[in-house]
């Protein structure tokens, strides 16, 4: 009786297929490092160019002619239940900081930077979403935002 043994396998395909759990890990801990610097570090400017949301990945500036006159408000939950976010659609959603998009309780699309819920400020835009930011001082952002929408 003759034996013969398996012929080596390339092991450079193995090698690949062992660096894919660390490239997963490495990606997620990328993901998870810009949500954390944009919980703590997301700035919201009001210009006469419009809102620029800077943060994670959803920033953007939004110009003062989509910001719909009338519509800045500070966020009661309480008073105002549908416009509680409800489901993720594309964002960020870890304890105390929601960022991206959301629908809210009452079906409407928004772009969300909440950390802290007693100081949301929502406002609608021209193009088929809302905007609900949590600003260090909400009244004084919304006379911000209100001066530049009133123009």
């Amino acid at each position: 009786m003759e034996v013969f043994g398996i012929a080596p396998a390339d092991t450079r395909m193995l090698w690949m297929i062992g660096l894919i759990p660390i490239f997963v890990l490495v990606l997620v801990g990328a993901i998870l490092t810009a949500s954390i610097s944009g919980a703590r570090g997301s700035t919201f400017a009001v210009s006469n160019d419009g809102l620029r949301i800077q943060g994670d990945w959803y920033g953007r500036l939004i110009p003062a002619s989509h910001l719909v006159r009338g519509t800045a408000r500070r966020v009661d939950f309480a008073q105002s239940p549908e416009l509680t976010p409800g489901r993720r659609t594309m964002g960020t959603g870890l304890p105390g900081y929601q960022a991206g998009w959301f629908r809210l309780r009452n079906g409407d699309r928004a772009l969300l930077y909440l950390t802290d819920r007693t100081k949301a400020v929502y406002v609608q835009t021209t193009e088929g979403y809302g905007v609900m930011l949590s600003p260090q001082d909400p009244d004084k952002f919304l006379g911000a935002l209100n001066t530049l929408v009133g123009r």
